[in-house]
């Protein structure tokens, strides 16, 4: 017994030797805090210098000037100058046609003759009671000059005269409906008759175009009426033509707006120099309406957007020397080109915007470290064109 009680007591000699070195071990393995660090569980307090965050790393690009255009882009459909399908006004049959399809025809000339024998005898008739109502009416003017008639026979001389004479107009006016012409210089179509065909009136013949200069009609949104003048200028590029561009100018705008798509419709007109342009073509449409050569511009990248009220971040010197800090500038947006983005209001030329690191940024005054700053432009402006 007296063996037994002696090795329990060596044992809990042994577990509080143990204990306590374990505890040595674990306090001498504690990392020692710097001086003004407060560690868990000190109640040292934390120096001001040494607490402070660090900088954040930002990119920047600085304002610069551009010449910017004001321009609309819209599509369109090319559409001749002058253009008519020419119909019949009566019914008859074709005996005579004079053009060949897709020739140019000139302002009077006779396209298409219809039957007209019957009228022309209803002519040569009318001039025929013409010129006896004419004799008639000359034999009684000298009749009652010498007393032999009444004054109402002359009446009635000259009564029948004009009678005739409308007799005729109506039966020369009848006669010409036969006979179609061209309303103006241009070039036909393909023909859908041939000789000995009997037409019905308002049956379409063929289409007069008169494409020497062509119009291109398109469709600008309603904010663009007040902008959009004529005389302006319009460049137009055509799929089937790639690689060209014409040049047209505004020629008339529509007083209306449409309702339906909220548009206005715009009229310029196009040179058709050898003809290549035809009615019908697609046509997309760029409406310069003015150039500021020196607006100021920003890097895309550089716009934080937040509603209708969109900001930068501008780089400004920190009160600490060699320091810099960020300022929020709320900006008022233009136009947008090649990745540019006009800024209207807000800037000024030489300024520093932050184009990456906007995340990172928490509050105005915030210390940042700029990783690249490209050097100013030279001449400090830009062509755009």
């Amino acid at each position: 017994m007296a063996f037994k009680a002696r090795s329990l007591f060596i044992a809990a000699i042994g577990l509080a030797v143990a204990g306590t070195a374990a505890w040595r071990l674990q306090r001498g393995a504690l990392p020692v805090a710097p001086e003004g660090v407060q560690t868990q569980g000190a109640s040292k307090p934390v120096s001001g210098k040494e607490g402070a965050q660090k900088p954040v790393s930002v990119e920047v690009a600085r304002v610069r000037t551009m010449a910017l255009r004001d321009e609309a882009q819209a599509v369109g459909s090319l559409r001749s100058r002058r253009s008519v399908v020419l119909r019949p006004e009566v019914s008859g049959r074709v005996t005579q046609l004079q053009f060949s399809d897709g020739a140019r025809v000139r302002k009077g000339q006779l396209l298409v003759q219809f039957d007209d024998q019957l009228p022309r005898a209803q002519v040569q008739q009318a001039r025929a009671e013409l010129s006896i109502a004419q004799a008639n009416h000359q034999r009684n003017k000298e009749l009652v000059a010498q007393g032999f008639v009444s004054q109402r026979s002359l009446d009635e001389s000259a009564a029948n005269l004009q009678v005739a004479q409308a007799k005729l107009s109506l039966a020369e006016a009848t006669a010409a409906r036969l006979r179609i012409v061209a309303p103006f210089d241009g070039i036909a179509g393909i023909r859908n008759v041939s000789v000995g065909d009997y037409l019905k009136d308002g049956s379409d013949i063929v289409n007069i175009e008169d494409i020497d200069s062509v119009f291109v009609d398109f469709r600008l949104p309603e904010r663009y009426q007040g902008q959009v003048r004529v005389g302006q200028v319009a460049l137009v590029a055509l799929d089937a033509l790639p690689g060209k561009t014409y040049q047209a100018e505004v020629r008339a705008i529509d007083p209306q707006i449409d309702a339906n798509g909220r548009s206005v419709m715009v009229r310029a007109s196009i040179a058709n120099e050898g003809l290549q342009l035809r009615p019908g073509m697609f046509a997309r449409v760029t409406v310069r309406m003015g150039e500021r050569p020196g607006a100021l511009v920003v890097p895309e990248e550089a716009i934080v957007p937040q509603g209708e009220s969109p900001y930068v971040y501008t780089v400004q010197p920190g009160k600490a020397a060699g320091g810099t800090v960020v300022q929020r500038v709320a900006v008022q947006l233009g136009v947008r080109h090649g990745g540019m983005v006009e800024v209207r209001e807000g800037l000024q030329a030489g300024d520093t915007v932050v184009t990456a690191g906007q995340q990172r940024v928490q509050r105005d005054g915030m210390a940042v470290r700029v990783v690249d700053l490209p050097p100013a432009p030279a001449g400090d402006a830009s062509q755009a064109r």
